[in-house]
Formats: C-alpha cells, structure tokens, sequence
C-alpha cells in the first residue's frame, strides 16, 4: 500500500497512493487506517477508483462496515470522485448524510477533499 502524508498546518492527511482497487473490504480498510494511525494522521484520502464496487452497492453492508469504523476509531475519509451519475436513491441519500456529518466526504477533487478533512 502506497501512501503519502500531507501535512497542512498542524493536519496530517493520508493520501492514498497505490493505483487500482486497494479498498476490497472491512480488513483493507482498518489496514490503511492503522497505517495512517501509526503515522499520525487520522485524515485520509482516496479515489473512487481505489475502493471496491460493492462498497457503492449499499445492500453489500460494506459501505455501512466502513463508515462504523471509521467512526469507532475517530477517522475522517474523504472520497474523490464524479457521484454525479449516480442513480440509486439510497447511495445518493447516503452520500448526502454522509457529508452532512463529515465522518465520510463524497468530493470531486483532491482540494475539496483537503478542506472538508480540515474542518473541526
């Protein structure tokens, strides 16, 4: 898993780096936030491309797997990528709580991303 910390102020954010899908499941996922634990970031972020189809498939139980880890640990994850096509009413109704709470950003690009992450 390739990864880079961005530091902004006193912020360290996990940008991951690796191409492909990196994100399969529950396991890849607490993987990439231990390392950001262990780097001291609890920011991070990554492209649609790099996290599995099933976790945009919410009847998977992937999505909600992932958000209550995030959760438990005290993470914020940014996701970048265009979710203007998408057509399920439930994703789209999950992104949009999603990014009213913050734990999980649904962004199109890596500045939006950095900015949703930097909000207290």
């Amino acid at each position: 898993m390739e990864i880079e910390i961005l530091t902004i102020g006193d912020t360290r954010i996990t940008l991951l780096k690796s191409p492909g899908v990196v994100i399969s499941g529950i396991q890849d996922a607490l993987d990439l936030m231990g390392e950001a634990s262990y780097r001291e970031s609890y920011r991070i972020i990554v492209h649609k491309d790099q996290m599995t189809d099933a976790f945009f498939d919410l009847k998977t139980g992937i999505a909600g797997e992932i958000l209550q880890k995030f959760s438990t640990y005290n993470l914020k994850l940014a996701i970048i990528g265009d979710f203007s096509q998408v057509t399920s009413k439930s994703l789209r109704d999950f992104i949009r709580e999603s990014n009213r709470y913050g734990r999980i950003n649904f962004v199109s690009t890596l500045e939006e991303a950095k900015e949703k992450l930097l909000k207290k």
